[in-house]
């Protein structure tokens, strides 16, 4: 999908702005992400960590399934805004990326920002990932 830059900039507004209520007491690595939904709709997620790593979740996987619980089933793109890793723009992780390949097919639109919403890249799930097993195939 083709974004317009006032969908994005407000895509990436409600990124930034659920970075703001990221859990991170461990890390400090306060990430948030929003979702556009098909009809428009913005949802948003933060990152929600927990003493035990395996129990936390991504802000990305909070956006996708906060949208799939309120009844939304096309997603149309995912915007994440986080500190940089490793001195690059932080991209969704595995997880995140198997997720959005089974929730929104793999030409699902990325756009990643920095934690003031500049240096922005855009991609798609497909580009971040390719390869992942789609919905409907075994998963190697």
């Amino acid at each position: 999908m083709s974004l317009d830059a006032a969908t994005t900039d407000r895509l990436v507004a409600a990124a930034l702005e659920a970075r703001g209520r990221a859990y991170v007491p461990y890390s400090d690595f306060a990430a948030g992400a929003a979702v556009l939904t098909a009809s428009g709709e913005v949802v948003p997620g933060a990152l929600v960590e927990n003493l035990v790593f395996g129990l936390a979740m991504c802000a990305e996987r909070v956006a996708m399934f906060s949208a799939l619980a309120q009844g939304h089933r096309d997603l149309a793109a995912l915007a994440l805004a986080a500190p940089t890793t490793a001195g690059r723009r932080t991209m969704p992780c595995g997880s995140c990326l198997q997720v959005a390949i089974e929730l929104a097919g793999p030409d699902l639109t990325v756009i990643a920002v920095g934690p003031d919403g500049g240096d922005r890249v855009v991609t798609t799930v497909d580009e971040l990932g390719p390869g992942l097993p789609r919905r409907g195939s075994p998963a190697s």
